[in-house]
């Protein structure tokens, strides 16, 4: 089928990105989110390719809700690439210890750079990047470990850059989350708006619902089929009845109320309830 292209820009976006662009020149290393469910569509291209002569570490969130298994050849490929990853849950303050250790350990051969000049050390400058929802505000608050970024589970949340300094030798400057300008590829949209990345309202609810029952079906049918307790082939229809059956997802006519079938699949999905998941095809 031929879809169209998926146009998603606004206007704080193209700000932030030329923020972004000449911010870099003061910046040592460029810390970009993405999420370990879609490590490729969640990454912007668009950052890139401006940030591809910097030290760059890359961080894989939400580890909690991915598949590590699949994870694994998606790490290799951007290690071939020059990245430096961490594979993280940002509430695992034990992962966010290992990130500022990275940094400071990616940051020591500028420090002793000044050293051999006779220089005192400046503090490392790191910029988060990433698109939206991807938890770079959540990052940050447990950096400082106190709330000084605000966070929201929805998409373009963060819209202003600050510098945050988290210790003596390390400061860090937030941007706002930034997606490409347009999406050719239409599975690309479509896996960020089931990771939440996108507005939902974006795309046409009905294609977002085929594509989850499509993943699903792809790469980890026995865990859908055991979730609900599905059984025969995994057709849309089937599995929508039988769903309704399972939960009691009926309207008052006796009708399934598809409605509520196709929001409680999509949370328990994005929950990591159905199963630990990576939609990216490798």
């Amino acid at each position: 089928m031929n879809q169209k292209n998926v146009h998603w820009y606004p206007g704080h976006m193209a700000k932030a990105l030329k923020q972004i662009e000449e911010r870099l020149k003061v910046i040592d290393i460029v810390v970009e989110l993405v999420d370990s469910r879609a490590p490729i569509s969640s990454k912007n291209p668009f950052l890139e390719e401006i940030t591809k002569n910097k030290i760059r570490l890359l961080l894989m969130t939400k580890k909690d809700l991915s598949d590590e298994v699949r994870l694994k050849s998606f790490i290799r490929g951007y290690e071939q690439k020059g990245y430096n990853c961490l594979t993280v849950d940002l509430n695992n303050q034990s992962d966010v210890k290992k990130i500022v250790d990275k940094i400071m350990d990616l940051g020591k051969p500028l420090q002793e750079k000044y050293l051999r000049k006779g220089m005192k050390p400046q503090p490392i400058r790191a910029m988060i990047i990433g698109i939206p929802n991807v938890g770079k505000s959540t990052l940050i608050n447990r950096l400082v470990k106190k709330r000084v970024a605000s966070t929201a589970n929805k998409a373009g949340h963060t819209r202003a850059q600050q510098w945050i300094r988290i210790n003596p030798s390390f400061e860090l400057l937030d941007t706002p989350g930034i997606l490409s300008p347009h999406y050719d590829d239409h599975q690309i949209a479509l896996n960020l708006a089931l990771i939440g990345a996108m507005k939902e309202e974006i795309l046409p609810f009905q294609e977002i619902m085929d594509h989850l029952i499509a993943k699903l079906v792809k790469y980890y049918p026995e865990q859908f089929r055991k979730r609900y307790s599905l059984e025969g082939d995994l057709t849309s229809e089937n599995i929508y009845k039988q769903v309704a059956e399972r939960r009691k997802l009926y309207l008052p006519k006796g009708e399934i109320d598809e409605y509520k079938v196709e929001h409680l699949l999509l949370k328990e999905f994005q929950d990591g309830v159905i199963t630990k998941a990576v939609i990216d095809d490798a």
